[in-house]
């Protein structure tokens, strides 16, 4: 059986790609890292994939405000194919650097263009970079909307690294959010309890970390599922031996679905 497709959608400044890749192809996947620019000349197609990638890091240096400009180069010179491959129910997920273009983009979390969430300025007025402890939210009456948080426990851990990860919303947003089983992933305390800082690494509303669209096929998240795609990147790993690297297995969900659906 072919592999399934995965396109890493990078351009200057993004940092992450080749972990992204490589988590990818952990997971089963072919990965083609490719520059926003051949997309632009025509020279590639993003139908040709059956996962987007946007990776994390500081694209465009976030000069105007953390992913806007990449946003932009999706939403007025891309729009057409994104929401082409969106709305086909292909997978997309943005990761950090990543979310923040989805969201300032519109593809996030309804898919219509239009930015109604965002991701601000960290509370504590400075870089975050720590493991953090998530909650899963799953809702087994919206099967599609769980595929990317499948056989993950409760509660799981992964990095953050970040300086603009605050989510943030109008309350009727958000209540719309949480009402239609849209927040995937919520910043805890070890015991799962509700989190305050640093459990909760930037202030983001109600704790939110991972958002998904109504169809569930479009995901993103502040942490970096693709920093713990093999347990040695867990700092106590040799005091646990066992250790789940959580991170792969949401991007294994991911090629998993593609291969079965896709």
């Amino acid at each position: 059986m072919k592999k399934v497709k995965v396109l890493i959608l990078k351009t200057a400044g993004t940092n992450n790609d080749i972990e992204t890749a490589q988590g990818f192809e952990l997971a089963g996947a072919s990965c083609e890292i490719v520059h926003i620019n051949r997309f632009l000349r025509k020279e590639k197609k993003i139908s040709d994939y059956k996962i987007l990638a946007i990776p994390g890091g500081f694209s465009y240096s976030d000069d105007i405000s953390a992913g806007k400009i990449f946003a932009n180069k999706l939403k007025y010179k891309l729009n057409s194919e994104i929401m082409k491959f969106a709305k086909s129910k292909k997978l997309i997920i943005g990761i950090c650097n990543g979310f923040q273009v989805l969201v300032k983009s519109g593809i996030l979390p309804f898919c219509d263009g239009n930015q109604s969430v965002t991701l601000a300025h960290n509370d504590s007025g400075r870089f975050e970079c720590r493991w953090v402890y998530l909650k899963t939210i799953k809702n087994e009456k919206l099967k599609m909307k769980n595929l990317w948080i499948r056989n993950l426990p409760e509660i799981i851990q992964l990095p953050v690294a970040h300086a603009e990860g605050k989510f943030y919303a109008l309350n009727e947003t958000v209540e719309q959010l949480e009402k239609s089983g849209l927040v995937v992933f919520k910043y805890c305390g070890e015991a799962g309890n509700d989190a305050s800082y640093p459990c909760n690494p930037n202030g983001s509303i109600r704790n939110i970390a991972g958002i998904i669209n109504p169809e569930g096929n479009i995901f993103g998240l502040m942490p970096h599922p693709e920093r713990f795609a093999i347990k040695y990147q867990h700092p106590l790993w040799t005091r646990n031996k066992n250790v789940e690297p959580y991170g792969l297995i949401i991007l294994k969900n991911a090629v998993d679905y593609a291969k079965e659906n896709l």
